[in-house]
């Protein structure tokens, strides 16, 4: 009987230091996996690469704040709700494959972050003689939005469109990018005999 109460109160203490000892937070564990998502090879020079990316961004309304031959950088603002509001800023970075390959790799990454709307109001105070201060319900209303949560975009599907989109744009940069035909010397030469010997046989016509 003796035993089997001190089982008991066993029991009831470590239950109780179960339930008070506080839970660990769980930490987001970063795996360095497949690089599909964030990764993609396109035919070209990375100064062509990141032109096609501006213009891919540009085309769906971002706004952008940095852009040159190895990176480019645009943001694009959603107001999901009267009180609430979405900031998606996308960051690609050009690099070219090894020499000769004629290729480079598009790395591209979006973030999101989303604000609330906080208020703020600040009451009136009026100075009564024999009474003091009284604090009026009216004054200034100081609105802003907070920062509430930032995370990297993991959706596969956003970043397959736009590199199919960006494949779109590059076959546009190659045209607009691609060298004028230049004739060949001989080509040259023969046309500007061809034009002094029409210009000698009018001389001696005349």
């Amino acid at each position: 009987m003796q035993t089997s109460k001190i089982c008991l109160i066993s029991a009831l203490v470590i239950a109780a230091s179960a339930c008070s000892t506080p839970k660990q937070t769980s930490m987001h564990k970063e795996e360095f996996g497949n690089a599909d998502m964030f990764t993609y090879a396109v035919p070209g020079n990375s100064a062509e690469g990141c032109e096609a990316a501006r213009r891919a961004l540009m085309s769906q309304g971002y706004i952008i704040s940095e852009a040159n031959q190895n990176g480019v950088r645009g943001k694009r603002k959603f107001q999901a709700s009267p009180e609430s509001h979405v900031e998606v800023e996308f960051t690609v970075v050009c690099a070219a494959n090894s020499k000769g390959s004629n290729t480079s790799t598009i790395f591209a990454n979006a973030v999101r972050d989303q604000y609330a709307l906080k208020k703020s109001s600040t009451s009136a105070s009026l100075g009564v003689g024999g009474i003091g201060s009284i604090s009026l319900p009216f004054g200034e209303s100081n609105d802003s939005l907070v920062k509430v949560a930032s995370e990297t975009i993991s959706d596969a599907k956003l970043y397959s469109r736009f590199y199919d989109l960006l494949e779109r744009y590059m076959d546009d940069v190659r045209v607009s990018e691609s060298p004028k035909e230049v004739p060949a010397p001989e080509a040259v030469k023969s046309h500007e005999e061809n034009n002094q010997g029409k210009s000698g046989n009018s001389s001696s016509e005349n």
